[in-house]
């Protein structure tokens, strides 16, 4: 079974996965560079369901959100790295700056996102929770991020 799949592709499987009893949760982001906080979060993330769904950011995306320098790594080899974490179940890469609507159109019971968010500030919040499912925020690993990675390879080699 390949991880990378269309929303459709998704949503189809995603139905199925649902109908025998089986708990999705949905987390997203950027991922530009994977690193460890990254792979202890996907872990945390796993554990709260049985199929863990991440959305990627595109890479017309992460550049509305990180700024014309990024991403570093191209959509397509970042789908391709986090597929090989087995914590993963699905990926499906979102072009919007947020997945509000991607959120709606698949209708996770569990959302996740890291514990630098505000529920309040979670989109698809009101609508996950809306629907009885649940918000979950995991902390993050401190001082483990891309823009840290970024940072040190600019002062080593800079």
């Amino acid at each position: 079974m390949h991880k990378i799949v269309s929303k459709e592709n998704l949503k189809a499987r995603l139905q199925k996965l649902r109908q025998e009893g089986k708990t999705i949760v949905f987390t997203n982001g950027c991922f530009d560079i994977l690193h460890v906080g990254h792979v202890r979060y996907l872990r945390e993330a796993k554990k709260l369901g049985d199929v863990l769904v991440l959305a990627l950011n595109s890479d017309a995306s992460v550049r509305a959100i990180k700024g014309e320098k990024r991403p570093l790594v191209p959509e397509d080899e970042r789908a391709d790295v986090l597929a090989a974490l087995e914590c993963i179940d699905f990926i499906v890469i979102f072009p919007e700056t947020t997945p509000g609507e991607l959120i709606e159109y698949l209708e996770p019971h569990v959302l996740v996102k890291g514990g630098d968010w505000r529920e309040e500030a979670i989109a698809g919040a009101d609508f996950v929770k809306g629907a009885g499912g649940r918000v979950v925020t995991i902390p993050l690993t401190e001082g483990r991020s891309t823009t840290n990675i970024v940072e040190k390879i600019r002062q080593v080699y800079g």
